[in-house]
């Protein structure tokens, strides 16, 4: 009987506590997505109901967006994003795949040398490589052009990328290579064939941080394009926002920031579940 008693109060405490968590990341859930809702919000306001800090607006007005791709031409600058960022989220992960899997499969003199001298660029500030790239990249004539923010990604995509891709090439068996191998399978075959599918989880963790990386990029368009028909979303914003005053009231500014987070937001609740289930296996098998 005690044992029972004992048993049934451990159970009520044990839903106490689960409900006091629930109410907790509840209440922190509100707070952390409260900023970006009145973002929304406000982004369909008119200017009366800003200066009466309203949290709903009275009428729910679009004029705001309009004015964004009519007169600001945001579609433009949208479509620049847009070019840079096709390219990378191809390239990248085609790119570090192909350097992780000659550092995981491929048997050369100088291999582990190599892949550390790639991870040891990791630990290179980026402001130290700023100036010499800029100057690389002018001696080349790439300064006025997109070039410097999409031709890096075919040399790599990154040492990170390397790295993750490769410990999670070394934990696939060594025998499906091997009777590939055997069985007269080249090298890019058995690349193409067998290990590339069987990283698709750690794949669609780099398209999705590349993604982030390109869309959110100020400081490379900011530097390499400096006429404004070829400016990428965010450098047209803090332009736009701060520069020449062209969104000279909240509610555009609200607006801008909306069209800018929208697609990131919609991308990370799409593939939330897939990107922690490619982390959850990477940690496993490593």
């Amino acid at each position: 009987m005690a044992v029972f008693e004992l048993q049934k109060k451990a159970q009520i405490e044990n839903i106490i506590n689960k409900i006091f968590l629930y109410i907790l990341l509840t209440l922190l859930a509100v707070f952390l997505v409260f900023p970006y809702f009145m973002m929304i919000s406000r982004s369909f306001m008119d200017i009366q109901d800003i200066n009466e800090a309203r949290i709903f607006p009275t009428h729910w007005i679009f004029q705001n967006y309009v004015k964004l791709f009519k007169e600001h031409n945001y579609l433009h600058y949208l479509w620049n994003t847009m070019k840079i960022l096709i390219f990378n989220i191809i390239v990248v992960p085609i790119s570090s795949s192909i350097c992780a899997y000659a550092f995981a499969k491929l048997r050369w003199k100088g291999r582990e040398l190599v892949f550390g001298l790639v991870i040891a660029t990791m630990m290179i500030p980026g402001t130290i490589l700023q100036v010499p790239q800029y100057v690389m990249f002018s001696f080349l004539g790439w300064t006025e052009s997109a070039y410097p923010l999409t031709i890096p990604g075919l040399f790599g995509g990154g040492a990170m990328n390397i790295f993750l891709l490769r410990q999670f090439m070394k934990n696939i068996p060594k025998e499906m290579d091997d009777a590939a191998k055997v069985d007269g399978a080249p090298t890019i075959l058995r690349y193409l064939r067998i290990t590339m599918p069987l990283c698709k989880p750690i794949i669609l963790y780099i398209v999705v941080g590349t993604f982030s990386a390109v869309w959110s990029d100020f400081y490379g368009p900011l530097v390499y394009l400096t006429q404004p028909e070829k400016y990428t979303l965010a450098v047209a914003i803090y332009y736009d926002s701060l520069i020449n005053a062209a969104l000279n009231t909240s509610n555009l500014k609200m607006a801008a920031g909306v069209f800018m987070s929208i697609l990131p937001a919609i991308v990370f609740l799409l593939y939330q579940r897939k990107l922690v289930d490619g982390i959850m296996i990477g940690g496993i098998k490593g």
